[in-house]
C-alpha cells in the first residue's frame, strides 16, 4: 500500500524539472507519502533538510499558489490509504523502521537503511523493467559501466562479478577527456547499451555521458537514488534504490543490492553462456589456487 501512494505523489513530479534542492524535497515526499499529506512546511523543510522558502518554492514549480495547497493534494492522493500513525501510514518519521524513542543516530541511520530495502523489494513485485534492462546489458558486447565520483565505487563492484558472466565489462570511473574516448571506443567495439550508476551528487559529466551515450545510438539503463533524479531523464530504463542521507555521507546500501540484483538479471537473459563462464571461472580459480577455501 505504501508503495501505491509513493507512485501517486511522484506522478506529481513527472515532466517537471527540478533543482537540486527541489529534488530533494520531492525525494522525501515520495518516501513519506502518507505522513507528508499532514505535514507543515517548516515540518517537511526539516525532513529534506532544505529551508522553509524552498518548500514553498517547490510547490509554485509544481503550480501550487504554496505549500498548502499542495498538501491538500498529498491528501488527496493518500485519502483511505492510511492516516499518520494508522495501517499503511508511514506513522512518525521514525515509525516506519521500527525505529524506538531510545535509538541514537547511529541506529536511525541504519534502520533507515532497512527501509529502503523494504520499498527497493516492494518495487520489484514488478520484473519486467529489471527483465528488459538485463537483456539489453546482457546483449551489449562489450558493455560499459559508467560510474563517476560515489558511484565509481559500485561501479567496480558491479563490474567485477560482471566479468565473470560477460565477457568483455569496461568500467568508465574516471572523468574528463579520456571519458569520451573511453565511451567512443566501447561503441565503436560494439557497445549496444550503457549501464550507468548516478548517486548524488549527481557529476555533471556523468549526465553528459549519458546524452553522448543516447546519441550515439546506445540504450541506456541507470541505477540511481529516485525516479526524479536527473539520470532518470536520460535513461531508457531507469532503475531507482533511495541512498542513505542520515550521516554525514551518504549510505549506498540499496543501490548496491540493486546493482546484485540487475546482474541476475542480466545471468537470467542468457543463463548457458553465464554458467558455462562460471564453470570455466571455478576450473581456472582452482587450477591457480586463487582463493584458500
Amino acid at each position: 500500500m505504501a508503495g501505491e501512494q509513493a507512485e501517486r505523489v511522484l506522478d506529481l513530479f513527472q515532466g517537471v524539472r527540478l533543482t537540486p534542492t527541489q529534488r530533494r524535497i520531492a525525494q522525501s515526499l515520495v518516501r513519506h507519502a502518507a505522513a507528508a499529506a499532514f505535514m507543515s512546511a517548516a515540518e517537511v523543510a526539516e525532513l529534506a533538510r532544505v529551508s522553509q522558502p524552498s518548500v514553498t518554492r517547490f510547490a509554485m514549480a509544481l503550480g501550487y499558489d504554496g505549500f498548502p495547497a499542495l498538501r491538500r493534494q498529498l491528501r488527496a492522493l493518500t485519502a483511505n490509504h492510511g492516516a499518520p500513525g494508522g495501517a499503511g501510514s508511514a506513522g512518525s518519521l521514525t515509525g516506519s523502521a521500527g525505529v524506538g524513542p531510545a535509538d541514537n543516530e547511529l541506529q536511525r541511520a541504519v534502520r533507515a537503511e532497512m527501509e529502503n530495502l523494504h520499498h527497493l523489494a516492494d518495487q520489484l513485485t514488478d520484473r519486467e523493467r529489471v527483465r528488459t534492462a538485463g537483456a539489453l546489458l546482457a546483449a551489449s558486447r562489450p558493455l560499459p559501466v559508467l560510474g563517476l565520483r560515489a558511484a565509481a565505487p559500485l561501479a567496480a563492484y558491479f563490474a567485477y562479478f560482471a566479468a565473470k558472466v560477460h565477457p568483455d565489462v569496461r568500467v568508465l570511473d574516471s572523468g574528463g577527456s579520456l571519458l569520451a574516448d573511453r565511451l567512443d571506443q566501447a561503441r565503436a567495439a560494439g557497445a549496444t547499451a550503457l549501464l550507468a550508476i548516478v548517486l548524488p551528487r549527481y557529476p555533471r559529466e556523468s549526465i553528459e555521458a549519458m546524452r553522448e551515450a543516447r546519441a550515439a545510438g546506445m540504450s541506456i539503463v541507470a541505477i540511481t537514488d529516485s525516479a526524479v533524479s536527473p539520470a532518470a531523464e536520460q535513461a531508457d530504463i531507469a532503475l531507482p534504490a533511495a541512498v542513505g542521507a542520515q550521516l554525514v555521507f551518504d549510505l549506498h546500501t540499496a543501490p548496491m543490492a540493486l546493482s546484485m540484483v540487475l546482474l541476475q538479471a542480466i545471468c537470467d537473459a542468457a543463463p548457458s553462456e553465464a554458467q558455462h563462464r562460471l564453470e570455466e571461472f571455478e576450473r581456472s580459480a582452482n587450477r591457480r589456487h586463487v582463493f584458500v577455501s
